[in-house]
């Protein structure tokens, strides 16, 4: 059993809204050692770094590290080495799952699992680490379980599009800092979940 937590972050290209993610998350998880982040594209542009305006918006959250992206391909291995897998779509949700089923119960859209976070209860958190162990990354594992049993709760959208964050490659930049907004707080939500499995008085 690997003794680290992997979060893989997944969009179309992997310049613009996975890798941004993935900053953001970086940026805010970076005192959890034993979470790894990274990510990829269901049609990567392979060894591309990440769009010079997802770069400037990343910056503005904090990021430092954006310079090193370059863009990589999902594959098999890479997605069953994850415990964690953000889409940014449903079309990539699917996608992921498709290529790999035994994963289907460790992807969401990044702005489902960030629902599912909210409505995932210290109680419900809690008797889940008491299954595992209480060791970081066991909590860390237990709580994406938690959140899976909370699809059981949580209603449906009326517009399933609010599952999805928007698509900025080669438009504006106001559709990118959109996308951003989308993003953000979802990525916020996720953070906030994995923090409550790890530090939280559960």
């Amino acid at each position: 059993m690997r003794n680290s937590f992997s979060i893989l972050t997944v969009c179309t290209g992997n310049i613009c809204r996975s890798p941004l993610a993935e900053q953001l998350l970086v940026t805010q998880l970076r005192n959890i050692p034993e979470i790894t982040i990274s990510s990829a594209g269901t049609r990567a542009l392979v060894g591309e770094p990440m769009f010079a305006t997802t770069q400037e918006i990343a910056h503005s959250y904090g990021a430092e590290t954006t310079e090193a992206h370059r863009a990589r391909q999902v594959n098999e291995t890479l997605l069953e080495s994850s415990d964690l897998i953000l889409a940014m779509t449903r079309d990539h949700r699917r996608a992921v799952v498709e290529l790999s089923p035994r994963v289907t119960r460790r992807v969401f859209t990044v702005r489902e699992f960030a629902r599912l976070a909210e409505v995932t209860t210290d109680d419900v958190l809690a008797s889940e680490i008491a299954r595992t162990g209480e060791s970081p990354v066991d909590r860390l594992r237990a709580a994406v379980k938690a959140v899976t049993l909370s699809r059981n709760i949580l209603p449906l959208l009326a517009d399933r599009a609010e599952e999805d964050v928007i698509d900025p490659y080669q438009r504006e930049k106001k559709v990118h800092e959109a996308s951003a907004q989308q993003l953000t707080p979802a990525v916020d939500a996720v953070v906030s979940l994995l923090r409550r499995s790890v530090e939280g008085a559960l």
